[in-house]
């Protein structure tokens, strides 16, 4: 059961980052003070921050600016960045996590840097040689996690490995799968089908312990077949703009077909509920960082303050369950299978 907290969730937003920076992640840091979700640090650069500020009413809410300069772009290599720029606002934000002045961080900015913030400064779990992101990503399969979404695009079959762990403990946690069932992407259900990465992952996960059912396609993606669907950040991250892509193909194919014989309110509905339910990603506010010591919560650059707000709830879901203390525990457990 989740814990009982007696005091608010502490989360530190970094405010430059995502696409409509510093006014959405404001904004969603006011909704998520307003609502009681949790007492916020807005942390970066001092003028535009103190500027979208102004433009609600913060009084007697529990807010506070925290400065930082700068923030690391898409574009930047993320180790890199780390180094070159100490204060930009990933890093100080995720620096409050580090010294327990939050129990939470949340960027909707550049993935690789708030990956490498969080790997530097919270280190990982033992274990695990890379951290990943990942989770539901398909409408039709709402709890089916899938990992790694874009973080390692090259894998060893140990590190497949640990992927299954950590989207079990997911699972389990925060989305209330009874013992999830993890399937490796594959090529072919069959044993024996696949790369030899995918072979050499596969007898890994046979002796784990972990509830492994074996190779599943792609076609299995959308059934829900596995809880737990297991894959390299390249093939992750290719179904994942799939996926969206597919969601905004469908909704401009039912808007051209339905024109003219639907109100356009009634249209305009139907096309909004189109998306929302192939939106997965957007509907929970984004992912955590898997197999880091600390909650450390990424979300799509494009996020309205809807989804900023969204992300302080899940990071809520991740504190109050335990997460990353269940994480510790299983994955030391697992990965003691793996020979060394």
């Amino acid at each position: 059961m989740p814990e009982t907290r007696n005091q608010l969730l502490k989360v530190a937003i970094d405010a430059m980052g995502g696409d409509n920076a510093p006014s959405v992640p404001v904004e969603g840091a006011v909704q998520s003070a307003k609502s009681g979700l949790a007492e916020v640090f807005i942390v970066g650069d001092s003028d535009p921050v103190q500027q979208e500020l102004a433009k609600h009413e913060i009084g007697g809410l529990p807010i506070h600016f925290v400065p930082s300069e700068g923030k690391i772009e898409d574009n930047e290599p993320p180790a890199l960045a780390v180094r070159q720029k100490p204060t930009a606002s990933i890093l100080v934000a995720t620096n409050l996590v580090k010294n327990k002045t939050a129990d939470a961080v949340i960027s909707m900015g550049s993935t690789g840097g708030a990956m490498a913030a969080s790997v530097v400064l919270l280190g990982t779990i033992e274990g695990i040689e890379r951290p990943a992101i990942g989770g539901p990503v398909i409408g039709s399969a709402p709890n089916q996690t899938i990992l790694d979404l874009g973080s390692n695009l090259d894998c060893k079959p140990s590190q497949l490995l640990g992927f299954g762990v950590l989207g079990s403990v997911f699972s389990k946690l925060l989305l209330g799968v009874d013992n999830p069932k993890i399937g490796l992407l594959s090529v072919g259900s069959e044993e024996g089908k696949g790369n030899i990465q995918s072979k050499e992952a596969s007898a890994l996960f046979k002796k784990s312990g972990l509830n492994f059912i074996g190779n599943i396609e792609g076609n299995d993606l959308v059934t829900g077949k596995a809880d737990v669907v297991v894959c390299d950040g390249f093939v992750g991250n290719v179904i994942l703009k799939l996926v969206e892509g597919l969601g905004r193909g469908l909704a401009s194919q039912l808007k051209a077909s339905l024109m003219g014989k639907l109100t356009d309110d009634h249209l305009n509905a139907l096309i909004e509920d189109l998306y929302k339910k192939n939106n997965v990603v957007d509907a929970r506010g984004g992912g955590p960082v898997l197999g880091v010591n600390g909650v450390s919560i990424i979300g799509h650059g494009n996020a309205s303050a809807g989804t900023v707000e969204r992300a302080v709830g899940l990071a809520q879901m991740c504190v109050e369950t335990k997460l990353i203390e269940e994480l510790n525990k299983e994955v030391s457990m697992v990965m003691s299978t793996v020979d060394d």
